[in-house]
């Protein structure tokens, strides 16, 4: 089954809801290698986003996301909102005036949105990144055939990503903030990579 607008506009609804939950938790984690402000940016930029969403409702995926994007840009401060704000835009881009979402264009989304990361940060796998959770993810997508459903997809990528984020902990950060402290970057999950873990989860919960 393919993911339809509503359950887009209720996976938003449900990052929302999340990044309000755990904006203490995020920004702990980011108090312990960078600015201490993930949390903090995470549920300011969706809150705004939710201000948003009710004038693109009726519209078609990429005008939905793509307001999820520019919202994120234009809120969220530091290399988060540039960072999500390109996730959410050059997915959009992929869907080009859908009104639902297969597998095969999920996995086309995600290829952009990842790419739009990997163009924009320049990370490497190792860097200790929120990339660090969507490469692995993103290759397990892409290896699910086209046939499977979506919430198959996105269940098995669960695993996946939380061994991903898990990976991160032993990494010395080479990008960012954190990579300023060197050696004692090592022991923490990635922030980014943490609420990248958020996004995926909320997913699966919005498919069903």
């Amino acid at each position: 089954m393919p993911m339809t607008k509503t359950q887009l506009l209720a996976w938003i609804d449900k990052q929302n809801a999340v990044f309000c939950d755990k904006k203490e938790y995020l920004t702990d984690l980011d108090a312990a290698i960078g600015d201490a402000d993930h949390g903090i940016n995470m549920n300011r930029g969706f809150a705004k986003v939710m201000e948003k969403l009710p004038t693109v409702a009726d519209k078609d995926l990429p005008t939905i996301l793509k307001t999820v994007g520019m919202t994120l840009m234009s809120s969220v401060g530091g290399a988060s909102g540039p960072l999500y704000g390109t996730f959410w835009m050059k997915g959009a881009m992929a869907l080009d005036g859908k009104t639902e979402m297969t597998t095969a264009d999920f996995k086309a989304f995600l290829e952009a949105a990842v790419g739009g990361i990997v163009q924009r940060g320049r990370p490497e796998l190792g860097d200790k990144t929120m990339y660090d959770l969507w490469g692995p993810v993103l290759a397990a997508v892409k290896a699910a055939e086209d046939a499977t459903p979506l919430a198959e997809v996105v269940a098995a990528a669960l695993p996946v990503a939380e061994a991903a984020l898990a990976a991160t902990i032993p990494l010395q950060a080479r990008k960012g903030r954190a990579s300023y402290l060197g050696e004692r970057s090592i022991g923490h999950p990635d922030p980014g990579a943490t609420s990248s873990l958020f996004m995926l989860q909320t997913l699966r919960e919005a498919l069903g």
